[in-house]
């Protein structure tokens, strides 16, 4: 290498080594120095577009169930029934029915105050206790609460204000120690501006009801669940959740996602009563109670699904 540059090279780094050295023996302030305010940054312009769609896994299959009994002429068979042991139940808005499995004899009714309930939708019993989902559907601001029963005399015997949700509570059910609720939003009447169905979520809670996680519905749902949202809902004895809408004859089988916020779609189950609150019979062979037009109660048994999760 040629002396003149060599001495330029070695001047170089010697340069280089200094103001490294000098900005690493920089004094540091003990507190910051007033600086000159910069100007207000231009405008970022980031515009809405037709985003590319999300993969969709393949459509699940679809399975037959069987309707075992029908019964007609139930006057509070409006919103939804549950049943367990003996008896079933029937409810709309503001009234509860008992009556017994096997003639459909009325064995006691309830009728609340229409100041206080408003919109009771799908019930189920748990623990002896008579438990339905409750708002005050269609009005707004959405707010919800759980209303308690005992199954027999259908006595009111305790509430749970849960105030404002992520929309319309429309059923619960109990697993796996936590209670799980739907939130149902909707396109037209009872819709919050600003939602939609594809708003409809699913919450977990704790025994104190306590919000621990949520998830949202896969699009191969929500197009059938769309302008309104889920009606009735509860978990299998496979460890599936099974929804459905509001007018459709179909339930929706559903599993937890591996990752993410979205439940997978597994199954559809075709059914003989049109969407509305129902409960399974937890003291039957996977039996669902649910209405169907003409304030009638209808027993279906679903059988196993041939799925693999």
């Amino acid at each position: 290498m040629p002396r003149t540059l060599l001495a330029a090279t070695v001047l170089a780094t010697f340069t280089l080594s200094c103001a490294a050295a000098a900005a690493q023996g920089q004094e540091r302030p003990k507190v910051a120095q007033p600086a000159e305010p910069r100007p207000i940054p231009p405008l970022a312009n980031y515009p809405r577009r037709a985003e590319r769609p999300l993969p969709q896994p393949p459509a699940p299959p679809t399975f037959a169930s069987v309707e075992l009994r029908r019964y007609p002429g139930i006057r509070e068979a409006g919103q939804g029934a549950a049943a367990a042991g003996s008896d079933f139940f029937a409810v709309v808005n503001t009234r509860l029915g008992r009556y017994a499995k096997a003639d459909g004899a009325k064995l006691a009714e309830w009728a609340g105050d229409p100041t206080l309930f408003v919109h009771l939708n799908a019930c189920l019993v748990h623990e002896a206790r008579l438990m339905c989902a409750h708002s005050n559907f269609p009005h707004l601001p959405m707010v919800s609460s759980v209303e308690v029963f005992n199954p027999r005399t259908l006595a009111h015997v305790d509430t749970v204000s849960l105030g404002e949700q992520s929309g319309s509570l429309t059923w619960i059910d109990r697993k796996d120690g936590a209670w799980w609720a739907l939130f149902a939003n909707y396109n037209e009447r009872g819709g919050q501006p600003g939602r939609d169905h594809t708003s409809t979520t699913l919450v977990r809670f704790d025994d104190q009801w306590r919000r621990t996680e949520s998830w949202v519905f896969p699009p191969s749902v929500l197009e059938r669940l769309a302008p309104t949202s889920s009606s009735g809902g509860g978990w299998g004895d496979d460890g599936l959740l099974y929804i459905s809408g509001h007018d459709a004859p179909e339930l929706y089988v559903l599993a937890l996602p591996e990752a993410g916020s979205v439940l997978r779609h597994v199954a559809t189950v075709n059914v003989g009563f049109e969407g509305q609150g129902w409960a399974w019979d937890r003291t039957a062979n996977r039996e669902i109670w649910s209405i169907a037009s003409g304030r009638t109660v209808v027993v279906t048994h679903v059988p196993p699904l041939p799925i693999t999760r």
